[in-house]
């Protein structure tokens, strides 16, 4: 008991977002210390691991036949557990100066269509990568302390939190979660929608990276005013030579709007199931957007003119599920109401 509580002293308690495409880590006391891809580089015989995060994500469709890099989450959750415990060791120690001692209290933000199963492989996984104690909380009740929602006041609150790998819905009031709904979808299947447009209209190969950075310069989810093009190079199915091509905005408006279509039709059923009193404050209050692809332009707008509710991103929403759990870190209080 002694030595548990001197661990206790000396350990440093962290909340991790533990997402598909990106792991952010909060040390407390110091804000947010790590913001790395949730990727790894292997080495596809030894199993050994060779690169974590920025270092492994340069890899990516880049590696020599006996390296693989590789994700360990897949739409929100573990789909490799061994992976996931390396990366998970892999971060802690890089952000407590490769200290082995430390075994730090840990929460995690998980999406809130979580199986039992997919809990414990969570669970395991911080335990085995050094955790003294595990707390899960769900990302959209995160994402919602994270920018500030009086989640303890009785009124309703909606938070949409849009990631990698899942989108998920919430409608918070007096610490819980009334209603909510998570969708298996988030920016991979985006990237994936662009790789398979520009395969099928242009015959041309691209690549996971690639997709994600057309996503990011001219992908958008309704008409804007000015018309972005890009320049993008890819291998030519045909001739199986490299070339170049240049896309437009609209083509790859085209290609999101089957997921982004996904979205709004999860966001409109989320308002339809919300009981009648929390529906009301919602006309004043309207929705939150938190996450990654609540930085694509034009989503905003579309959802408002949609719904015909005000819509807000957040200020940072990349940060606002770990800044939420960072917050939880802070008061145990708020911890017991809102662990699952």
């Amino acid at each position: 008991m002694v030595f548990n509580k001197l661990i206790g002293i000396f350990s440093n308690d962290l909340a991790i977002d533990l997402g598909t495409a990106n792991t952010l880590v909060y040390l407390k006391g110091h804000g947010i210390v790590l913001r790395e891809p949730s990727v790894v580089a292997i080495h596809r015989d030894t199993k050994e691991i060779l690169a974590v995060g920025v270092e492994a994500k340069r890899m990516l469709g880049r590696t020599p036949g006996n390296i693989v890099a590789t994700r360990p989450m897949k739409d929100g959750v573990i789909s490799n557990f061994e992976i996931a415990e390396a990366m998970l060791k892999y971060f802690i120690i890089k952000v407590h100066n490769r200290k082995t001692l430390v075994r730090p209290r840990i929460i995690i933000s998980v999406p809130s269509g979580i199986t039992q199963v997919e809990k414990r492989a969570v669970r395991e996984s911080a335990e085995s990568a050094g955790a003294r104690e595990v707390y899960l909380v769900e990302q959209p009740m995160a994402a919602a302390i994270g920018v500030g929602l009086p989640i303890q006041e009785p009124s309703g609150n909606m938070i949409v939190d849009i990631g990698g790998g899942t989108t998920d819905i919430a409608v918070i009031s007096l610490s819980g979660i009334v209603y909510s709904k998570s969708v298996r979808l988030g920016g991979d299947a985006m990237d994936e929608g662009i790789i398979n447009y520009i395969k099928r209209k242009y015959n041309l190969l691209i690549g996971e990276r690639t997709g994600e950075e057309i996503k990011n310069s001219v992908g958008s989810a309704y008409a804007m005013n000015e018309t972005k093009t890009m320049q993008i190079k890819g291998r030519d199915l045909i001739t199986g030579i490299p070339k170049n091509i240049q896309i437009s905005e609209e083509e790859i408006r085209e290609s999101l709007s089957e997921p982004v279509n996904v979205i709004l039709e999860a966001i409109k059923t989320s308002l339809e199931r919300t009981p009648p009193e929390l529906a009301a404050d919602l006309v004043d209050k309207g929705i939150i957007l938190a996450g990654g692809v609540a930085q694509l332009r034009g989503l905003d707008v579309l959802l408002r003119e949609e719904t015909g509710l005000p819509i807000t991103v957040a200020e940072d929403p990349l940060s606002a599920v770990v800044l939420g759990t960072g917050k939880i870190l802070d008061e145990i209080d708020l911890l017991k109401k809102v662990s699952i």
